[in-house]
């Protein structure tokens, strides 16, 4: 076929993206209007491979009802302009929370609030000049306290360098995993952060407003951990909207990333695979990139590739991570740029992940094996990659490497074990088939907090 002049590849792709996401289509519907994979269209429309054979152009106008004079083609004889569809209401504008949401995890978070609630006291926010709940208000669980941050009266405005050193200090505490800390200083956080947003002058307005949604992301990632994730929405969106006011693209596209998690975990799979991919674009590295911009190009790519493998869609998962890989390759270490601890080491820690949610369990066993545990930067990722190892092992029916598995998690992230849902089912599993076979694992069942009677 010939190619199109006058409408280059970034061109086509783009009026490709902009009319499938007027028309309210995810790129696995517009792909099987079309016949092709969702990781196929999202090639096209971001110019990775080039958009220039009339008849797949031809194919893509059809699909969105769009006139071919778009791309540079003739109009077809007898054909007329299609009307545009009506908007769904997923294409409105506006907040995205306030829907039923049912957790990936499918567990109950209560008993996360409990646990940390008694654990609260351990941190020392106050150090860092926020205004705090009471010990009362946080005894009724982090996401309650989290919720009246977000609703309740108004608190005192810090410094923008206070303010900053208090979102980093909570940036690392969840990367520490040191959860007791977060339940502690996360609803202070996320008050004073508003506070100081609402107060900040012109020339601050910018930074108060992406200091701000840092602290929402944080808080987000930590509600995921507790499975509260209508409140992990909340906060993402509201981190999604401050980030558009501090025009730092980075920090906007990392919010697009939390809030594509929640929608993974509640079933919107396509969706937030459109949303990771969408953010990717729109910050895709080109000439002399910073490693931030890498690193959190790598990030998304990562997962949207885990996003594809959840809705068990093999070739989007290994297209992206594919991608994700190259973009660690370019950035050439393991490193924790904007706190993603993004590397070779975290892609073939997701490459574990993607391998292990798709059932191939042996294969995540291989890609884990090639992996030095020391070398992931975090110790939450540690924690992760731990469990998905022994989510692995559990699948696969190897009790004994499980179990180990498990230990390794613990000495790696204690509080990954003790919060995380798939841990306590895992070991109420060994629990019942393998009391007796496997020394010490009643000890550790109590110091996760599970029933051993």
């Amino acid at each position: 076929m010939t190619a199109v002049t006058g409408a280059g590849s970034g061109g086509a792709g783009a009026i490709v993206r902009a009319s499938r996401q007027r028309a309210g289509l995810t790129l696995a519907e517009l792909g099987r209007r079309c016949g092709y994979s969702a990781s196929q269209v999202s090639r096209y429309e971001r110019g990775i491979q080039p958009l220039t054979d009339i008849t797949v152009l031809r194919l893509f106008a059809e699909a969105l009802h769009i006139p071919p004079q778009a791309f540079g083609l003739a109009q077809a004889d007898g054909r007329s302009r299609h009307a545009e569809r009506k908007p769904r209401p997923d294409d409105l504008g506006g907040p995205i929370v306030g829907r039923d949401l049912v957790s990936e995890d499918g567990d109950d978070p209560v008993r996360r609030r409990e646990l940390l609630a008694g654990a609260a006291g351990l941190a020392s926010a106050a150090a860092l000049g926020l205004s705090l709940p009471s010990r009362s208000q946080t005894a009724a669980g982090p996401g309650v306290s989290v919720g009246e941050a977000l609703y309740g009266p108004a608190t005192a405005a810090a410094s923008v360098a206070d303010l900053r050193t208090a979102v980093t200090q909570a940036r690392a505490d969840f990367q520490t995993a040191r959860y007791d800390r977060l339940a502690h200083s996360v609803p202070g956080l996320i008050a004073t952060a508003t506070a100081t947003r609402q107060a900040a002058n012109t020339q601050q307005q910018a930074t108060a407003s992406t200091l701000l949604a840092e602290a929402c992301i944080t808080a987000a990632n930590f509600m995921v951990k507790l499975n509260d994730d209508p409140l992990a929405l909340t906060l993402a969106d509201r981190a999604l909207q401050a980030a558009a006011d501090g025009e730092d693209p980075l920090t906007a596209a990392d919010a697009r990333r939390a809030v594509a998690t929640v929608l993974r975990r509640t079933g919107r799979r396509a969706t937030a695979r459109d949303l990771l991919l969408s953010a990717a674009h729109d910050i895709e590295p080109a000439g002399r990139p910073s490693p931030e911009q890498l690193s959190v190009y790598g990030t998304l790519l990562e997962v949207a590739a885990y996003t594809a493998a959840v809705d068990s869609d093999r070739q989007g998962a290994s297209e992206f991570i594919g991608e994700a890989k190259a973009a660690a390759a370019r950035l050439g270490k393991d490193a924790n740029y904007r706190f993603t601890a993004f590397g070779p080491a975290n892609v073939t820690l997701y490459q574990v992940s993607i391998a292990q949610v798709l059932g191939d369990n042996g294969t995540a066993i291989e890609h884990a094996k090639t992996l030095r545990p020391a070398a992931i930067p975090t110790a939450e990722r540690q924690g992760r990659y731990w469990i998905d190892v022994a989510r692995a092992y559990h699948q696969w029916r190897k009790p004994g490497p499980c179990y180990h598995a498990l230990l390794a998690a613990e000495r790696a992230a204690p509080a990954e074990v003790r919060y995380r849902p798939p841990v306590h089912r895992i070991t109420e599993d060994l629990l019942r088939a393998n009391r007796h076979h496997l020394p010490g694992l009643g000890a550790f069942a109590r110091r996760i907090g599970l029933p051993t009677a």
